[in-house]
């Protein structure tokens, strides 16, 4: 698929009208919004797939909505969608499909690519990857001196890992636990010190995830796993035992000495940040048994039919992804908070960073023209309630405008006495203040002094959504990612940017590569860098 000639974004209808519409809102506060419209709190919701999303506390009118939504259609976000899931060729600097919805598709599905229907390719990966997932969860596989594995390390890095470390700790309530499970990523030493510092090579397993196993950090990281196993075990045989692979590159897997049988594949359209429901995810299918993988799985697939068939009014992803539109073009907000009540998504922010900013972190529309416009919000977050005694200060009374997502479940996975209750109370709470603040008149009315009165006025009218969900389950983490997934996406057709490409990551790695050489040079190299790098290169030679 190529690019192909658009109206620009900010000659579009719906952008001219939405342009005037924020004009019109900036002087209204939210408590005037709802003052007038006493409905408003029930009105702007919006139910799919068991996920509960409270929109009403955003600075949007019905008008503002219509004409996101128009937006939207004006970009060719229903042609875009429908392009991505048939398996055309959106990623167009690779010239690549998108088809990370193929792997959570079912087995009787149909998505062809270059003429072959790839959906029998995933599931005869999944279905090895559950056969030798239970051979490690039963204890049929044994390390090299016969001992039982119970130890399992997954070496890889950027989305081979973000992925992988969020859903064990996402689901570590469904693990197995006689299996400890550690990740390494980090090129840094420490990273792998660290990891394996209490552990037996006789009973740990190494996953290296790398689709060409020639990944820099992550084959460093491997031929140490290797070094440090073989410290114990002896036997170059016993690398076949200890590791397995998550490559295509059948050679260099070999050459490292695994056993080809044990390599587990996936492909070029499915870019890394999309790849955890692949083999990428072995990790995670080890953790929590191949029936509660599936069923992860197929909350991936729900939240893709809904994504795919809903209108855009009714479209949780879509109407995401334009809220965030919104804020970013037309109130300046640079960033979003993505704030989980729940603990066992404390990684969920982090592996959010990976997927929203390396696929709309772009400065160029599809047909390589320079945009006017800002794309690529900054996620980030915490899990509440840390957050709260963090940054919540700078969102609540700060001068920058920071749209919130709280993500809440009505029950606990570990019910504790009041512990719940006041989890959520904290939700609604924060999600109330930032929207409807607290006047001056209400501070005064407190018995507060005059001079302390500006200190403690909360301006209020600061947005956030709302996501309630029953309780965290592996089908639901599947929903929330796909959720995101597809807001993401959203936002990348209505910017005309391709989000599937990663090329800003590229240039350090290169000069990286380069500069490694003569860190290590025995012989004094001749440099050809700024002064600065220069500088900085000898006094490290010098001090090493």
């Amino acid at each position: 698929m190529t690019a192909t000639k658009t109206v620009p974004l900010t000659d579009r209808a719906a952008w001219k009208g939405l342009a005037a519409n924020a004009e019109q809102i900036r002087g209204k506060h939210m408590r005037e919004l709802f003052q007038s419209d006493p409905g408003r709190g029930e009105r702007l919701t919006l139910e799919a797939e068991g996920l509960f999303l409270d929109y009403s506390k955003n600075r949007v009118t019905d008008e503002t909505l219509k004409l996101l939504i128009a937006l939207a259609e004006e970009s060719g976000l229903k042609a875009r969608t429908e392009a991505m899931f048939t398996g055309e060729k959106i990623n167009i600097t690779e010239n690549r499909a998108v088809l990370h919805t193929a792997l959570r598709a079912p087995k009787d599905a149909t998505i062809v690519v270059d003429g072959e229907n790839v959906v029998p390719a995933v599931h005869e990966v999944l279905d090895k990857m559950a056969g030798f997932a239970d051979k490690i969860r039963s204890g049929e596989w044994k390390g090299h001196t016969g001992k039982r594995i119970k130890n399992v390390v997954n070496i890889g890095i950027g989305g081979s890992d973000l992925g992988p470390v969020m859903a064990y700790e996402a689901l570590k309530h469904y693990s197995q636990r006689d299996l400890t499970f550690r990740f390494v990523s980090n090129v840094d030493g420490t990273d792998f010190a660290e990891a394996v510092v209490d552990l037996d090579p006789e009973e740990t397993l190494f996953l290296v995830a790398s689709k060409t196993f020639t990944t820099q950090e992550t084959m460093t990281n491997a031929h140490t796993a290797r070094d440090w196993s073989l410290a114990k075990l002896g036997d170059e045989k016993a690398v076949a035992k200890h590791f397995v692979a998550i490559s295509t590159n059948a050679k260099e897997v070999a050459k490292f000495g695994i056993d080809t049988a044990n390599m587990f594949g996936f492909w070029d359209w499915v870019g890394g940040r999309y790849s955890m429901d692949s083999a990428i995810g072995l990790s995670t299918m080890i953790a929590i048994g191949p029936k509660n993988f599936g069923e992860m799985l197929a909350g991936f697939h729900a939240m893709d039919v809904h994504f795919r068939t809903a209108p855009i009014e009714k479209n949780m992803p879509a109407l995401l992804g334009l809220l965030t539109v919104w804020y970013t073009e037309f109130f300046d907000a640079q960033t979003q908070a993505v704030l989980p009540y729940e603990q066992y998504l404390k990684r969920f922010p982090a592996y959010l960073q990976q997927l929203t900013m390396e696929s709309n972190g772009k400065h160029v529309t599809l047909d390589g023209a320079t945009v006017n416009y800002q794309t690529g919000a900054i996620y980030w977050g915490e899990p509440g309630t840390n957050g709260q005694h963090s940054f919540y200060q700078l969102i609540h009374q700060g001068t920058r405008l920071i749209p919130c997502d709280f993500i809440a479940f009505i029950k606990s996975l570990n019910p504790l006495g009041r512990h719940h209750d006041m989890l959520l109370a904290n939700v609604f709470a924060q999600a109330e203040a930032l929207a409807f603040g607290k006047t001056a008149e209400q501070v005064k009315a407190e018995g507060t002094p005059d001079w302390l009165v500006p200190h403690r006025v909360f301006e209020g009218n600061r947005p956030s959504n709302v996501i309630l969900v029953d309780e965290l389950t592996p089908a639901v983490l599947g929903k929330l990612v796909a959720l995101y997934e597809h807001a993401v996406f959203t936002q990348g057709v209505v910017w005309d940017i391709d989000s599937f490409d990663q090329w800003g990551v590229e240039l350090g790695k290169v000069l990286a590569t380069k500069i490694l050489g003569e860190l290590e040079s025995k012989d004094e190299p001749k440099l050809a860098h700024d002064s600065s790098t220069t500088n900085l290169i000898n006094r490290y030679r010098s001090g090493k």
